[in-house]
């Protein structure tokens, strides 16, 4: 069970009604997470009959003729090998998968070899453990079964740069992309024709072996050529449609001489685009998607019920800039409040998506604690009225927080401290806002990625 660390505290931060309505959120963001645990997604997904040898997904059934290998990254890449050696134990030949720097020792997988590597920028540990991978991948024969676990985080964690680019030109593009308020297909569109392995290159270099892609997926709409930058998926974008994000954001200027001039070689012709739909390497690939926000809000919802609230949830595709969606969401609160709508009070209403925060100030943060301070001048002394948001892996940002929550009293005990939101969002400071309160939200890295998670709750 996944816990929020700092449960004790962010309740003691608040009185009455608003503790009421933390209690509340907290336990809902708990659910959340719990029903995306990578591990139970693959028990749930994936079974395996020893004696026929029978491996069974969803609608698929087969009996691996050769070898079994298991590779992959992602920060559910841990939880998820731990799941698939228990299942397949012996059958296994050999793996390897990226997992969050420092975690590496935290899982028991037999023989798939958990490695580290970086995130949210790619490290030498990336690039060192996937050619690992695509070494393995030499080795295959028709028959055998590639098993690859991918999840949220991937696109850093699993990473072989196309020859000519360095990894500090890599990284150097990657923050550029991050902070230049792009969304994640957008950013995902320029990795995959950076990579050796993303768009679909994973797969291509499977060669004759039928490949299996257990995915968790943290992309709004969970399509398979995004998460992770689909490395076992079909690519529908082009080096044009890459070389159009960086025109579109205004960042030719300042991304890498190596990586303007593979992507502008690429639009020319002169380097191989990714595989495209229909390609019949695709012929022996199944993706399966095993876990996703949705499944994350339908559990927060539940719990909310089983607590008394009617509850409205606006699904998983929410987008747009943190600090405006979060007035949408305390407006959103006011409307339950004040005029019952869309439901009566004690009410909540839950989201999911990802939003974008644009980087113009020197602060620290992440786009749910940004998400959160948007909303805190817009509940000042709506007594009952508190909103939180949190990444579901635990991390919002380049922080230590999953996220943050705030309520109607947020304001005025900002205010005793001289601090005025505005003056945080325009340095994007929101974890030094919320630091300051005591009201960041820990969970410690859970191990999983499915977007993130916001919610508004109105106790009367």
């Amino acid at each position: 069970m996944t816990n929020v660390k700092n449960r004790p505290e962010l309740i003691a931060n608040s009185t009455g009604e608003n503790k009421k309505a933390r209690e509340a959120l907290l336990s809902i963001l708990e659910a959340a997470i719990e029903a995306a645990d990578a591990r139970s997604s693959v028990f749930s997904a994936l079974s395996f009959e020893r004696e026929s040898r029978l491996l069974r997904i969803e609608g698929l059934e087969l009996r691996p003729k050769g070898r079994v290998f298991v590779i992959g990254g992602g920060k559910a890449s841990g939880r998820m090998s731990e799941a698939i050696d228990s299942i397949l134990g012996g059958e296994i030949a050999s793996g390897a998968v990226n997992v969050l720097t420092g975690t590496e020792d935290w899982f028991k997988t037999g023989k798939i070899q958990p490695l580290p590597a970086g995130h949210p920028i790619p490290d030498e540990g990336s690039i060192s453990g996937t050619r690992r991978m695509l070494g393995i991948l030499r080795g295959v024969r028709d028959g055998d079964l590639v098993i690859a676990l991918i999840s949220g985080g991937g696109s850093a964690l699993l990473e072989s740069p196309l020859p000519g680019i360095t990894l500090d030109d890599l990284n150097v593009a990657t923050r550029v992309l991050l902070e230049c308020g792009a969304r994640i297909q957008e950013i995902n569109t320029v990795r995959k024709h950076l990579s050796e392995i993303k768009g679909g290159r994973l797969a291509r270099a499977c060669g004759r072996a039928t490949v299996i892609s257990l995915i968790i997926s943290d992309v709004i709409g969970d399509p398979l050529d995004s998460i992770a930058s689909g490395p076992t998926a079909p690519d529908t974008t082009t080096f044009e449609d890459a070389w159009d994000v960086l025109e579109k954001y205004n960042i030719v200027e300042e991304m890498p001489e190596s990586i303007v001039m593979t992507i502008g070689r690429g639009v020319k012709g002169a380097i191989e685009e990714s595989p495209k739909p229909g390609d019949p390497i695709f012929e022996r690939v199944h993706n399966f998607v095993i876990s996703s926000n949705e499944k994350a809000l339908s559990a927060a919802s539940g719990r909310a019920e089983s607590m008394g609230f009617q509850v409205i949830t606006l699904g998983s595709y929410v987008e747009g800039e943190a600090r405006h969606v979060g007035s949408m969401m305390a407006g959103i609160g006011l409307g339950m409040k004040h005029q019952s709508l869309p439901v009566d009070p004690p009410s909540m209403a839950l989201a999911g998506g990802e939003t974008t925060v644009r980087v113009t100030g020197e602060g620290m943060g992440g786009r749910n604690q940004e998400l959160v301070l948007g909303a805190v001048e817009r509940i000042c002394g709506e007594g009952g009225v508190a909103i939180a948001s949190i990444g579901t892996d635990g991390v919002d940002g380049t922080t230590d927080a999953a996220g943050a929550i705030a309520d109607s009293k947020t304001l005025e005990r900002a205010e005793e401290r001289g601090m005025k939101p505005s003056s945080y969002l325009k340095r994007n400071d929101s974890y030094g806002f919320f630091s300051r309160l005591e009201d960041l939200i820990f969970t410690g890295p859970t191990l999983t990625n499915v977007n993130d998670v916001m919610a508004v709750a109105v106790v009367d």
